[in-house]
């Protein structure tokens, strides 16, 4: 194989760009390939489907609601205070527990219980909720989002990786209840 000897200048600045686009193509490609095998990478390994302890049953006394955090445990290190997740526990009679997300069933924004009506209520529009989670009045459609829960070793656990979604709202509308 012999290299040609008449190799003119528009020749070689068009090798010299060929060359120098490849350079580029694999600069915005390795982005790009990392971020679609991100997945793959960085597998989870069961922590997104996983239970967690909101703390002892003690922490929780029969019928009231309080308020319980857990870190999310499908976090990256950056995240800080954020993987910190907050939802209402409400024991029901010592034995029976519901577990609710703390954002309200219309927009998200975070409901706040009132012991003194037994209510939850959204600050943002006027969202109210009864104290089992359905939907006494306002915007929403449905009752507040609940988690699954199991009790373990004296813990109150629940599935943190399902985030609740409209199809798992807690009580949907049945009755029209009297305000009593």
């Amino acid at each position: 194989m012999t290299l040609p000897t008449d190799l003119g200048r528009r020749d070689l600045f068009m090798k010299i760009g060929i060359f120098l686009n490849g350079i580029v193509g694999v600069i915005l490609v390795v982005p790009i390939v990392r971020y679609l095998l991100s997945p793959v990478a960085h597998e989870r390994k069961g922590s997104y489907d996983s239970w967690v302890s909101l703390g002892n049953l003690g922490q929780f006394p029969s019928g009231q609601t309080r308020l319980a955090t857990y870190r999310n445990p499908t976090v990256s290190p950056t995240d800080g205070d954020t993987a910190n997740i907050a939802c209402w526990v409400r024991n029901v009679d010592g034995q029976n527990f519901q577990v609710f997300a703390i954002n309200c069933a219309h927009l998200g924004c975070p409901v706040r219980w009132f012991p003194q009506s037994s209510l939850f209520m959204c600050p943002c529009h006027g969202g109210v909720y009864y104290q089992d989670g359905a939907r006494a009045s306002g915007p929403p459609e449905r009752g507040l989002f609940e988690y699954q829960y199991k009790v373990a070793n004296g813990n109150l656990l629940i599935k943190s990786g399902e985030m609740p979604t409209p199809g798992q709202a807690s009580n949907i509308v049945r009755e029209i209840r009297p305000c009593a």
